[in-house]
């Protein structure tokens, strides 16, 4: 299956597809090809979901600079101030 423009998800349903498939593939339901073809899906489920968040966290990164904040701190840092 390639991976095109039209065959993209959201993040949710890309993890909760790469999380099935990962608990089929756990439980030896697929044949040798099969289980390769699925490991190929899940790569490329990987590199979406990785995408989607690199892309939330250069949103995130975008919103804080356009409301003049020097920096992010980490929510623990936060907390404990």
């Amino acid at each position: 299956m390639s991976e095109t423009a039209n065959d993209t998800i959201d993040f949710e349903a890309a993890m909760g597809e790469l999380e099935t498939l990962v608990e089929r593939m756990e439980q030896g339901e697929f044949s040798l090809e099969d289980s390769i073809r699925q490991f190929e899906r899940g790569m490329q489920l990987a590199r979406q979901c990785q995408r989607a968040l690199r892309a939330a966290e250069q949103k995130v990164l975008k919103l804080a600079a356009d409301n003049n904040q020097e920096s992010l701190q980490d929510f623990a840092l936060a907390d404990e101030t």
